[in-house]
């Protein structure tokens, strides 16, 4: 008990007309009071959120719409530059937490947030320019909102309880940790480097040393969409990938399988819709090339 706790008890004892019975109370309810808002604060404790590699982070979320809106109206140049901040703030703050211990449970959910939001914009915007195929953005958008989806469900069912709307936007109240698979690493890095490679095409040269840009950004996305695939697939049986914190053991394995079941079906079908798109095309192009041959 504080100091000012001790002094107003003394001064209403001394005002109070039955002083001992209400002394007596007083001193019943402030140890009961104080253990309350301890084991309250036990049970839901926050983290400091506002350290600078998130604030790095959330300025990525930021720069993202603006990249965008870029893209679509053929600002090219400057599009690239606020690409190229993206990039370099990612390992930024990524390397800033590491080397002064400044991890967060929030951290571990936006930063990866910030770059599907960033790879979901550009990819968007690149396939409605024409930029990329139809059939690859499905395949990399699809996995992205496969994960949205389990992460939704993810975050409902690990947040401790009272679930309200409010706490479940309130990030200081950490309920899981995400932590990406090998591949999807390789896989989130090769399709920056795609939407980069895409990005500049329009102001680039069309051969660079030698190489040819529109056959390797074409060979890029091939590569981008097998592993993506395998990046989406691994999320479907690696069981260490989400850790939900808590105590029930069998609740978390159960909660587990449920999100994995989630990811498995949904980006299933989102494959299911690429190589449609894929064979559609085909079809049309041969059709094409059809119409267009000389009667014999």
């Amino acid at each position: 008990m504080s100091h000012s706790d001790l002094y107003r008890k003394r001064i209403f004892c001394a005002s109070s007309k039955n002083s001992i019975s209400n002394c007596a109370i007083l001193q019943l309810y402030t140890p009961i009071r104080d253990r309350v808002i301890s084991s309250i604060s036990k049970l839901t404790p926050h983290e400091n959120i506002y350290t600078v590699p998130n604030l790095l982070t959330f300025s990525r979320l930021l720069a993202t719409p603006v990249i965008g809106y870029l893209i679509l109206h053929d600002q090219h140049a400057w599009a690239i530059g606020l690409f190229a901040y993206a990039g370099i703030s990612d390992l930024v703050d990524g390397w800033m937490a590491r080397r002064w211990n400044l991890q967060t449970v929030v951290g571990s959910v936006i930063d990866p947030m910030a770059d599907k939001f960033l790879m979901i914009t550009l990819i968007g915007c690149l396939a409605f320019k024409g930029a990329l195929p139809l059939s690859l953005a499905t395949i990399i958008l699809g996995r992205d909102i496969s994960l949205g989806i389990a992460a939704i469900y993810y975050r409902w069912a690990s947040l401790p309880a009272p679930k309200t709307f409010m706490r479940y936007w309130d990030f200081s109240l950490p309920s899981a940790e995400v932590h990406p698979t090998t591949v999807s690493k390789y896989n989130t890095f090769l399709q920056l480097v795609l939407v980069g490679a895409t990005t500049t095409l329009p102001v680039a040269p069309p051969v660079i040393l030698g190489l040819d840009v529109n056959r390797a950004v074409t060979a890029m996305q091939y590569i981008v969409a097998a592993t993506t695939v395998w990046s989406g697939a691994s999320y479907t049986w690696r069981k260490d990938v989400v850790k939900i914190l808590g105590e029930d053991e069998a609740l978390k394995k159960k909660q587990g399988a449920r999100g994995r079941f989630i990811i498995a079906l949904s980006f299933a079908g989102f494959v299911a819709l690429a190589a449609w798109f894929a064979t559609s095309k085909e079809e049309a192009k041969e059709g094409g090339d059809t119409s267009q041959a000389p009667k014999q």
